[in-house]
């Protein structure tokens, strides 16, 4: 049943808050006692009916027997900006996303806004025909089907001709493609707060059920299990948004079981940020000559010389490689879900970015070595420059970083015309 409007308590990320008139029920405490939620949302219930809420840098919605606690993003204005960040993030804009408009009960949550996203794939899929694929089944029949198995005949029906244990193919529609699809349909038609989605979820449930029957099981276990070719390539949007609501809104599976998987959704603000900026400056390299490469891992730089070998590895989240004006170049960046645009860059970062600038990067003209950090930040912020110096007085490394107005860029993506945020962020990005 949705939780009434009236019991739905919000605070930013990174926000904390104390609400009163709220009593969890036992299945709210054995649920928080669990601990899992901890690192994401941290709820303590206090005397006198109050609850003391700490947010982190996740975004979404916990449902408790007594209320909603929901977190609202800190750099966006609604939840539907995160849901274009997770599109965008994907790969690009592949559909129309839903408006605030479709949701005549308020302004939606984000786990209805991914219900939405399950349930119009869902209803695609059905529209176009469930994939069916051949599956292995062994089985006793009355007459030989596929290849006969003499071992399984002799334990179980030694000296019968009327039961003959066979295996063979069947073609059939309960695939791992369309139980995942089924799973997550039957969760959105369970947990979607808005009518209209759930009653939307129920009607694409009740039909994918009809074709995968079969549970899905472990889910981690059955999308690692998952590969993408030209015959389920149709399926991959349907799988994203289903993975996101099944695991949670988690990207590491950690709410991917239990009751605790049905009741939280939180996305991970710090990981999407980083798939989404990612994914701009890949865009903005395009027909530049120079080469993004994500995560790349170099294990030279560290180097233990009593032992021999190498001590460890560096892995900058993005490095820019190629020729500038005839000359080889190399730019390390980093990505940070930090609140930079109203504080100094912290000593760690810092660190870590001067050891990155000094042993990956590569200026022009005999330059100092640059590493660039990407945070986000309003359209008016003027990114930090610091250097480090030598003591007798010379620059041997600058840090540079940029903000990214994440506002600004998801409302030119949605525009009409074609959007040029990706090309000035990988200008900035190269100063």
């Amino acid at each position: 049943m949705p939780v009434p409007s009236e019991a739905v308590h919000e605070l930013r990320e990174y926000g904390s808050a104390v609400f009163e008139g709220i009593r969890l029920s036992d299945a709210d405490r054995r649920l928080l006692a669990d601990g899992r939620l901890d690192a994401r949302l941290r709820l303590r219930e206090l005397a006198g009916g109050k609850l003391e809420v700490t947010a982190y840098q996740y975004v979404g919605a916990v449902r408790l027997d007594g209320c909603e606690i929901r977190v609202r993003p800190k750099y966006l204005g609604t939840e539907l900006d995160v849901l274009r960040m997770l599109d965008l993030a994907w790969g690009a804009a592949r559909d129309p996303l839903p408006t605030a408009q479709e949701f005549r009960g308020g302004a939606p949550n984000l786990r209805d806004l991914v219900c939405l996203m399950v349930v119009e794939h869902g209803e695609r899929l059905l529209r176009h025909g469930v994939r069916r694929d051949y599956l292995t089944v062994e089985d006793d029949l009355r007459v030989v089907r596929g290849r006969l198995l003499p071992d399984r005949q002799l334990v179980r029906h030694l000296g019968r001709l009327d039961r003959l244990a066979c295996r063979f193919e069947e073609h059939d529609a309960d695939i791992p493609d369309n139980r995942l699809c089924a799973a997550a349909l039957a969760l959105a038609a369970r947990t979607a707060r808005a009518p209209g989605v759930r009653a939307r979820a129920r009607r694409a449930a009740a039909e994918f059920a009809a074709h995968a029957p079969t549970a899905p099981g472990d889910v981690r276990a059955l999308l690692s299990g998952l590969a993408f070719h030209r015959h389920n390539e149709h399926y991959r949007p349907a799988h994203g948004w289903a993975r996101l609501l099944l695991l949670g809104g988690g990207l590491d599976g950690l709410f991917a079981s239990g009751a605790l998987a049905a009741r939280a959704f939180l996305v991970d603000m710090n990981r999407l940020f980083e798939d989404f900026v990612t994914r701009l400056v890949e865009w903005g390299a395009a027909g530049s000559g120079l080469l993004v490469t994500s995560q790349s891992r170099h294990r030279k730089v560290l180097y233990d010389e009593r032992a021999g070998r190498s001590h460890g590895e560096v892995r900058p989240d993005l490095l820019v490689t190629g020729r500038r004006e005839g000359e080889p170049f190399r730019l390390p960046v980093d990505v940070k879900y930090k609140l930079y645009d109203t504080r100094k860059l912290s000593p760690e970062d810092l660190y870590q970015a001067f050891l990155y600038a000094q042993t990956l990067g590569r200026g022009l003209g005999g330059d100092p070595p640059v590493r660039v950090l990407l945070h986000p930040g309003d359209g008016s912020a003027r990114g930090a420059r610091v250097a480090v110096r030598r003591l007798d007085g010379p620059v041997t490394a600058r840090v540079r970083a940029v903000p990214v107005d994440l506002a600004a860029v998801l409302a030119e993506q949605a525009g009409p015309g074609p959007s040029r945020a990706a090309d000035r962020l990988f200008s900035q990005l190269l100063g």
